[in-house]
């Protein structure tokens, strides 16, 4: 008898995420009492608000202690509704609905529930590290639409409507976006919904980040410009990013309802339904005072402006300014080749090991994104520890 392989094809060939390593990474160093200034996580450093905490610990006291129904609670689905309609004209049923534990994994389940092996799928890149393995591991193929740091990595609908061929099933879409904090504006995002109707497309809108925008941005979903879009996509969203809920584990989707159900039945076979008490948190912050999101969002703007002024005040370092998210994705291909401190780097995922090891700061690598010679630098942490790594980084390009 032949002795079988432990590990699956399928899981050999997954790599973990890099945003998560160099987070784990930093977060190892500091707990080893290392001053690292991590600008790898995707996590507001704000707390959550009270009125938000405050229906947790209410739903604990009430005994909402069982497992919650596999889509969701009946009033968070309906808050889901209420919210859609409020923030995107979009109106939905709550049948239609479906929470996860995760926007992310609200993501995994889309893409599952709409592509088979072989379909293709069109992923705009620089893209968010987890897109192209989701796509993997449905069996389908990720087919890369580059967008260009001149246009401020902006999505031009034709370069999607050029990329599309006989086997292509869906666009990925995310705006504002994870990497480069690029938003598409309604002008581009109508023209992107004509596309999909006139190529028979699907969607699947990642909006996690609309409430973050910038220098006057509007966020438009997609899903609100037509019928055949509004027919055709799964919006994908949740409590993480716009009410520093990161750790409570609450994403949600919606879209047609045969859709809505297939992601449920795979959600019925995994992880059942999202933690009851974080759900009553959820519902209490999309029905709730919105204030504090006003309240993050300006301090974001204040961080992306030191954050972008900083990094082009370095000799070899160019950064478009971001109008979405908190995140920096600046351009450091003058520096690859060069001595650093703490010696030679010739890509940037050797700029950004070195980063950590040399000058205890914390930058994810553009590679995983599909940008080499670029690096992500969140600034969803303090305007003193965004300065003081700005002066760590000055320190370490100039040797």
């Amino acid at each position: 008898m032949t002795d079988c392989a432990p590990v699956s094809a399928r899981a050999a060939a997954l790599q973990p995420s890099a945003t998560l390593a160099v987070s784990g990474k930093a977060k190892r160093l500091k707990a080893a009492g290392k001053d690292v200034i991590s600008f790898a996580a995707g996590e507001p450093d704000f707390r959550t608000p009270e009125h938000i905490c405050e229906a947790a610990i209410r739903a604990i006291r009430d005994g909402r202690h069982g497992y919650p129904p596999t889509p969701g609670t009946p009033g968070l689905r309906e808050a889901v509704c209420e919210k859609f309609a409020r923030d995107n004209d979009l109106a939905y049923t709550p049948d239609q609905v479906l929470v996860s534990p995760g926007a992310k994994y609200s993501l995994y389940l889309a893409v599952q529930s709409l592509v088979d092996p072989g379909d293709e799928v069109l992923v705009p890149t620089p893209a968010w590290v987890s897109y192209v393995p989701m796509v993997a591991l449905a069996g389908g193929k990720a087919v890369p639409v580059p967008t260009r740091e001149e246009d401020a990595f902006t999505l031009d609908a034709q370069a999607v409507a050029g990329a599309v061929t006989d086997r292509t099933k869906l666009l990925l879409l995310n705006s504002p976006t994870n990497p480069t904090g690029a938003v598409i504006d309604p002008p581009a995002v109508r023209a992107l919904a004509e596309v999909l109707e006139a190529k028979g497309l699907w969607c699947v809108s990642d909006e996690i980040y609309e409430m973050l925008v910038y220098d006057g941005a509007e966020h438009l979903s997609v899903a609100a410009v037509s019928d055949y879009a509004r027919e055709h996509t799964v919006v994908v969203n949740g409590a993480s990013k716009c009410y520093a809920m990161t750790g409570w584990r609450i994403g949600y989707a919606a879209g047609p309802k045969e859709v809505a159900q297939a992601m449920g039945r795979i959600q019925s076979q995994s992880t059942s339904g999202a933690c009851a008490i974080a759900q009553a948190a959820a519902e209490a912050a999309l029905r709730g005072p919105q204030a504090c999101v006003a309240d993050m969002v300006r301090a974001f703007d204040e961080r992306r402006r030191v954050i972008v002024q900083g990094l082009n005040a370095l000799e070899g370092v160019e950064c478009v300014s971001p109008r979405g998210a908190f995140y920096a994705f600046p351009n450091v291909s003058a520096l690859l080749g060069a001595d650093l401190k703490g010696g030679r780097v010739d890509n940037d995922i050797a700029f950004c090991e070195q980063a950590i090891d040399q000058a205890l700061i914390a930058p994810v690598p553009g590679t995983p994104f599909g940008a080499p010679g670029y690096v992500r630098m969140s600034y969803a942490t303090d305007r003193a520890q965004i300065e003081e790594g700005l002066a760590r980084l000055k320190d370490f390009v100039t040797g």
